[in-house]
């Protein structure tokens, strides 16, 4: 009787709990509190799914295929189509090359804000938009005059307006990044404190993947314009590959993350890739524009890709091992030895660029969105292009610094010239007394 009366007494005060919080909600309504007001600050990620922006000239000449096929279709046309934009911007040149990172970094980081923008909007978090592309802009000012002072170190000397603000860069960007950072603690608003911490640091991870990433890739290419396109050819191979090789041949799933991955296109891209990089760094290594630095020359006052090509790029014969010796008849083969490094290159693009897809599938599910956008039929957005090219940027700038890159003579006398007379001096009787000690200079008596 006793448990029976308990349980009686639990259930009644279940019914008024109840009734207490509906009058409650009743009251906030009558009172004119607004949803966005009273809305807990743990709110589920809701983004509008995009339409379906397939031009409707491909529409109507697919009609009659089922999606997959039409899907199929769509991505053909669409990546030969890239491919020869890729090809075109190629020919016209670094700067332009350069130009196309820099749009498409900022293309990037809009898809990606806007993802948070879409979830919480509701909340109205003051601010949030106009001081995530204040940071953007900040940011790309500190990378961009790093970069400036580094390549055009002559034409920055030469100005008197420029060699200002490059002594002064790092102060002023600094300056920049704490005007922001103001902005965003008097923008804080009590109710919303939580979120807007939150989307502080989605802005900032943002700049980190895109911003940082995108001018790593713009330091490859100065190393030369093959450390620029072969990578990310790969990346684009390794993707079509697995894709062709996935749609056919695909039966075992590789990943939860991404349920259309199959074991059989990671392994077909993988073998295709390393293939496609040692016949596409063949041909590209064997012409000067590619395989020379990207210069500034500051007498003409515009960029230079001429030069001597490196050991890197003169082909030498390599001996082969018994087995492939017995194999192919050959019993040394010839190669550039950046063929070599190609296979390191491609085989991350296979192995590890991947995951920057995973990556950014995961993003993706946790905001139960298809595409970051709409802004290629098939393909998504932007950032669904380029989401294994950041990680294979930063590979490649560890890769050139680790095996590749040496001291550069020419920044040294820059930064000779740059230094007092009285400095010059000295650095000048310490070289020459360290080559008499090597015997390369005599001594003069």
């Amino acid at each position: 009787m006793e448990k029976q009366r308990i349980i009686r007494i639990n259930a009644v005060s279940r019914q008024q709990a109840f009734r207490e919080y509906q009058g409650g909600r009743h009251r906030e309504i009558s009172e004119g509190v607004s949803e966005s007001e009273t809305k807990p600050d743990t709110g589920l990620p809701e983004v509008p799914v995009p339409a379906d922006d397939t031009p409707e000239v491909l529409n109507k000449a697919l009609s009659g295929l089922s999606s997959r096929w039409k899907n199929w279709w769509v991505r053909g046309i669409l990546t030969l189509a890239m491919i020869s934009f890729f090809f075109i911007i190629i020919y016209l040149g670094p700067m332009v090359l350069m130009l196309i990172v820099l749009c498409v970094q900022i293309k990037c980081f809009q898809e990606i804000i806007h993802i948070g923008y879409s979830v919480y909007h509701s909340y109205h978090l003051p601010w949030f938009r106009t001081l995530s592309w204040y940071f953007l802009l900040c940011v790309n000012y500190f990378f961009y005059g790093e970069t400036v002072t580094d390549y055009f170190f002559n034409l920055v000397q030469r100005e008197e307006p420029l060699r200002i603000l490059s002594k002064y860069h790092r102060l002023i960007s600094f300056a920049l990044y704490l005007t922001g950072f103001c902005m965003f603690v008097l923008s804080l608003v009590k109710k919303h404190y939580r979120l807007q911490f939150y989307m502080f640091g989605w802005t900032h991870v943002t700049l980190l993947i895109v911003v940082t990433q995108s001018h790593l890739i713009i330091h490859n290419l100065f190393e030369g314009m093959i450390w620029f396109i072969v990578p990310i050819s790969c990346v684009i191979c390794n993707d079509i590959m697995a894709y062709m090789f996935g749609f056919f041949f695909g039966r075992t799933p590789l990943i939860k993350l991404s349920p259309k991955k199959t074991w059989e296109g990671f392994i077909g891209g993988f073998f295709s890739t390393v293939v496609f990089g040692i016949l596409l760094s063949y041909v590209m290594a064997g012409y000067s524009f590619f395989v020379c630095p990207v210069e500034f020359n500051s007498d003409h006052n515009s960029f230079e890709v001429d030069c001597v090509p490196s050991d890197l790029f003169q082909l030498q014969d390599y001996a082969l091992p018994a087995t492939l010796e017995s194999l192919t008849g050959w019993p040394t083969v010839r190669l550039y030895p950046f063929q070599i490094h190609s296979i390191s290159l491609s085989a991350f693009a296979s192995l590890m660029g991947p995951f920057g897809g995973f990556f950014a599938s995961g993003f993706k599910r946790a905001f139960k969105i298809k595409d970051f956008a709409n802004t290629i039929p098939g393909h998504g957005g932007i950032m669904d292009r380029f989401d294994c090219q950041y990680l294979m940027a930063t590979f490649v700038n560890v890769y050139i610094a680790s095996f590749i890159r040496g001291p550069n003579p020419a920044k040294v006398v820059q930064q000779l010239f740059a230094l007092r007379l009285d400095q010059q001096l000295n650095i000048f009787n310490s070289l020459k007394s360290h080559l008499i000690e090597r015997g390369l200079l005599e001594e003069v008596a």
